[in-house]
């Protein structure tokens, strides 16, 4: 079952080893720092949005906050985006949205996140940052604290399909690795 959602994104040892070869080319050490992941992924905008973006992202792969991404976290990180489950995807995307590390999200990290998709991604919603923001609290915090628990994100983002494909940050990540990681190598 879990095999079947996931066919579509899984990549053959080939793939792997390029994959592996390319890691090592560019990152010799066994690390990936920061300026090297943008370099990688062809990250070379000098917007704001994207390089907060991209540091966000690198942050969350980078588990033990040590700055960098060695292989163990590289591996992880390839096998959330790659093949993980929905779950998971979740967890990953609260992880990137709680910018303060305290397992809850306010409203102004929410509104960061929000901010920084639009000028990213092209949106078809008429709603502002601050409207999307204001709807996601009210379908998601059910207590009305005010914050969103892991446990809220994730209910709220599985009975709601415009929140789900809000939330989960979904980049076509397997798509963009492979496309990225080949040119490079």
């Amino acid at each position: 079952m879990g095999q079947s959602e996931s066919g579509e994104q899984e990549v053959d040892m080939s793939q792997i080893q390029e994959l592996y070869a390319t890691f090592m080319q560019v990152c010799p050490s066994g690390t990936l720092h920061l300026h090297e992941f943008r370099k990688i992924f062809g990250i070379q905008s000098t917007s704001e949005e994207e390089s907060l973006y991209i540091e966000t992202i690198f942050r969350s792969f980078d588990t033990n906050r040590d700055n960098a991404i060695d292989f163990m976290e590289y591996v992880a990180a390839l096998h959330l985006v790659l093949r993980g489950k929905l779950e998971d995807r979740l967890r990953w995307s609260f992880k990137v949205y709680d910018r303060d590390g305290n397992g809850r999200l306010d409203r102004s990290e929410v509104k960061h996140i929000i901010r920084i998709i639009y000028k990213i991604k092209q949106t078809d919603t008429n709603m502002t940052p601050a409207e999307v923001c204001d709807r996601i609290f009210e379908l998601v915090d059910k207590n009305k604290d005010g914050q969103i628990s892991l446990s809220e994100f994730m209910e709220g983002a599985q009975k709601d399909q415009w929140l789900m494909d809000l939330l989960k940050l979904d980049v076509n990540a397997s798509g963009w690795f492979i496309k990225n990681w080949k040119k490079k190598s």
